[in-house]
């Protein structure tokens, strides 16, 4: 059976005003389709890992005022949560779909994986196509891309992941909204896999730093 893709519309979403307005429309127009995925995708990265993974979906509970400006499905291996844990991510902002790995602030591990990434980034990045994605905020929609990214300021990028708090890492691939590839979920999902296939390096690398704790 097919999987549908996102339409325009979808992407609109993040444009209504209010909480409660925008969070209806998230709620009954894109999360049913961001669990569609989900199903679709935990057999997949269960293999992939050899772990196995469960679908968390945001729900966007705290927040009482300001709307939320994207939205996702994160995938991890544990039911109570993810955001403790190296896991990926599929997602909207306004402007595009996002697919990471991603190691965020709460994660106890971060350290711990900057240091395995400091070890050898030429072995890691040489595995990471050049039209990926870096980013070092999931709150925020802006990325930088391998093929741009200097040797320098990987190594910087890593060492604030270390050293600094509230650092955050992800890598992964953006599509423009009005690329084809997301109106087809057939194609996006099988693109998603690929994704996650080229990914899976890096949450084993993490998964091994969080044995070495």
């Amino acid at each position: 059976m097919s999987i549908p893709g996102f339409v325009q519309a979808d992407f609109d979403v993040f444009t209504i005003d209010g909480l409660e307005p925008r969070m209806e429309k998230i709620k009954n127009q894109i999360r049913p389709k961001l669990e569609a995925f989900g199903t679709e995708l935990v057999p997949t990265l269960s293999s992939l890992t050899g772990d196995e993974m469960f679908v968390h979906t945001a729900k966007h509970a705290r927040r009482t005022v300001n709307p939320p400006n994207d939205t996702w499905a994160a995938f991890a291996n544990s039911k109570r949560g993810y955001k403790k844990l190296p896991h990926f991510q599929v997602g909207l902002w306004e402007s595009h779909l996002f697919v990471w790995f991603a190691i965020i602030y709460e994660s106890p591990v971060k350290g711990a994986f900057a240091e395995e990434l400091l070890k050898a980034p030429t072995a890691i990045r040489e595995n990471i196509p050049d039209s990926f994605k870096w980013s070092v905020d999931h709150t925020k929609p802006d990325t930088i891309s391998e093929s741009e990214l200097s040797d320098d300021a990987f190594t910087k990028m890593v060492e604030r992941l270390r050293d600094v708090k509230k650092a955050e890492l992800l890598c992964g691939i953006t599509l423009d909204r009005k690329d084809p590839l997301v109106q087809d979920g057939d194609k996006l999902l099988h693109t998603i896999e690929d994704t996650f296939k080229t990914l899976v390096p890096l949450y084993q690398l993490a998964q091994q730093s969080t044995v070495q704790m």
